[in-house]
């Protein structure tokens, strides 16, 4: 007698992870490149550039008169700070979830960043004399800006996509405040935070590419609806407010220079705006980059569930 033919199982493969397009992040990191060097071209040399973001730096002292304490106190611990509050989420976020590859990727941009950001002022000459009175070492970019930046994108890289926008924010906020306070104690000039933040973004940038094509499904998020902290108003809130600055500043700058006034407070307003605006601007652009491809990432799970 014949033997009845026995039926193979088929044998279920796990579901293959979409892999994240590249161009994004090699354009985003791309045009933060573009747009440091485009930040020294102008502020440092052009005599134009040189005048507004001077300008800025000296009516600084009329702001440290009034909070200059509670900012030097701040600057004195912003670097261990910085260090701490990355180092406990992403040491808890490594050890509670097991984001070993994720926290390794941050933690190597966060140094990539400042290695570049002392390299980089070690590197440029000092600043032209272009007929306006100013120091002519290079602070450019801000040392202190970078750490708390990059503190600020190690962490937002390594929790999941669902605190994302919420940490983002945060993270921007806390960067861009310490921002303002180094120009607040004269440490450095707007375009020194400008700078810094460039530098931050386009490692950031890289880094969000490996991880998210290291990452396993922890990486996939679709229901931004359901939790507060990834809803989309965190971008809309980032983008309004650099919108908002922008605006400011470009109006103060545009009024001082067209009736052709000496320095005045307002170039220290507009300064804070252009720091502002350039924060904000960045975080609004990594929590809509992040986010799509996590969405994206998620599309064909939802589809196959169906």
């Amino acid at each position: 007698m014949k033997k009845p033919a026995t039926r193979s199982r088929p044998v279920r493969r796990a579901p293959r992870q979409l892999q994240p397009g590249a161009a994004p992040f090699i354009v985003s990191a791309a045009a933060c490149l573009m747009a440091l060097v485009a930040t020294y071209l102008f502020f440092v040399k052009s005599a134009t550039g040189q005048f507004i973001d001077e300008s800025a730096w000296v009516e600084a002292a009329l702001a440290r008169r009034t909070i200059g304490t509670q900012t030097a106190q701040w600057l004195d611990v912003l670097p261990v700070t910085s260090i701490v509050i990355a180092a406990v989420v992403i040491l808890f976020v490594t050890v509670a979830r097991r984001r070993w590859k994720a926290a390794g990727i941050a933690l190597v941009a966060m140094g990539a960043a400042n290695l570049s950001t002392q390299l980089i002022k070690a590197g440029l000459p000092v600043r032209p004399n272009l007929g306006v009175e100013t120091l002519a070492f290079n602070s450019l970019p801000s040392g202190h800006s970078t750490l708390a930046a990059s503190a600020a994108v190690a962490v937002f890289l390594v929790v999941s996509p669902r605190w994302r926008p919420a940490a983002g924010f945060l993270g921007g906020t806390y960067a861009i405040v310490s921002g303002i306070s180094t120009v607040i104690n004269q440490w450095h000039r707007p375009a020194d935070v400008m700078a810094a933040f460039f530098v931050v973004a386009f490692w950031a940038a890289l880094a969000a590419l490996v991880i998210l094509r290291t990452g396993p499904t922890w990486n996939v998020f679709s229901a931004s609806s359901m939790h507060w902290a990834s809803r989309w108003w965190w971008t809309g809130l980032s983008a309004a407010l650099a919108v908002a600055a922008a605006c400011t500043a470009v109006l103060i700058l545009s009024s001082e220079i067209h009736h052709s006034q000496t320095s005045t407070f307002n170039f220290f307003l507009a300064g804070m705006g252009q720091i502002v605006a350039c924060g904000y601007l960045l975080t609004a652009a990594g929590i809509l980059l992040l986010g799509w491809q996590v969405r994206r990432r998620a599309q064909p799970r939802r589809a196959r569930s169906r």
